[in-house]
């Protein structure tokens, strides 16, 4: 196996607690393809939660994943679109700026550590399509997914903020993910609201609000005659998988949507077993498509 490929796995908060699926797949993944993500013990909360109330804390908490990654002579690995999106931003500033660097790294030294610059924060998709690539992800596919009719669903901080990103896909007509889910042989339909919010970034103070807005993407996505959702972030798989039941009940309707993250269908298009990948802890349960489909594994 080529293991030149090697990453400081990064879980954050969210995926341990409500997305073990999603980890459990990306690992299963990642090594068939060939890439190693290291576990690295004492890693902390990315800073994302407090960053909007107390920007310093959110720096420190960011940088201090970051020097343990460097302890580690590694670059990092992310599950979580917002942990990558805030341990980039994390990266991005304190990589052009000496003396907040210098002022981080002061509170740093407490714990016995210091950050000085230079390590890569990759969103795992993006390890997948950048340094995996298309071709060789396709040479360890074993079948296809054909009637897997897969609706994207981006999210915010998949490719916000874009001038962190280095370019990476475009904001206003993303396709990445597309490209990823299609090399199974699923489809991949287009909805109206593709890059609209999940609503989970409100769902703690308003939750009508976060549901009315999942509801409304879940709306479109019935009508474009998807069977299922696909996606990347832990908490935009709360709002659409963990929520949907509510959302029915709330709302008087029904969807049955099953929601996959990107691993999950790549496990599947490679042929591992359900619980390899995690499919019994998606609350939406996917058993009855895979049956419809014929890709029961």
């Amino acid at each position: 196996m080529n293991t030149s490929l090697r990453y400081a796995l990064f879980l954050g908060c969210t995926i341990p607690a409500r997305s073990r699926n999603y980890e459990l797949s990306a690992r299963k993944v990642a090594s068939r393809l060939g890439v190693d993500l290291v576990d690295v013990e004492g890693f902390i909360c990315c800073g994302f939660p407090v960053k909007s109330a107390d920007k310093k804390s959110g720096l420190i908490l960011g940088a201090y994943n970051l020097a343990l990654a460097q302890k580690k002579g590694l670059d990092l690995c992310a599950l979580c679109s917002s942990c990558t999106s805030a341990l980039t931003e994390v990266a991005h500033h304190l990589s052009g700026d000496e003396a907040l660097r210098k002022e981080v790294n002061e509170s740093l030294a407490k714990a016995g550590l210091s950050y000085e610059g230079g390590v890569k924060v990759r969103h795992f998709a993006r390890v997948l399509y950048e340094e995996v690539g298309k071709d060789r992800i396709k040479s360890a596919l074993s079948r296809e997914l054909k009637g897997l009719r897969i609706a994207t669903h981006y999210g915010c901080h998949y490719l916000k903020p874009s001038e962190i990103y280095d370019s990476f896909d475009q904001v206003e007509d993303p396709h990445t993910l597309d490209e990823l889910f299609a090399l199974t042989g699923a489809e991949v339909v287009e909805y109206g609201s593709k890059k609209r919010c999940c609503g989970g970034p409100v769902l703690a103070v308003d939750e009508k609000t976060a549901l009315s807005v999942a509801k409304a993407k879940l709306d479109d996505i019935q009508a474009s005659g998807a069977n299922a959702i696909g996606l990347v972030c832990p908490f935009c798989s709360v709002m659409y998988d963990s929520n949907q039941k509510g959302i029915e009940s709330q709302f008087g309707t029904s969807y049955n949507l099953p929601v996959f993250y990107l691993p999950q269908v790549m496990g599947m298009a490679m042929g591992m077993d359900k619980k390899e990948i995690g499919l019994n802890m998606n609350v939406v349960k996917t058993a009855d498509l895979m049956r419809s489909l014929n890709l029961e594994i």
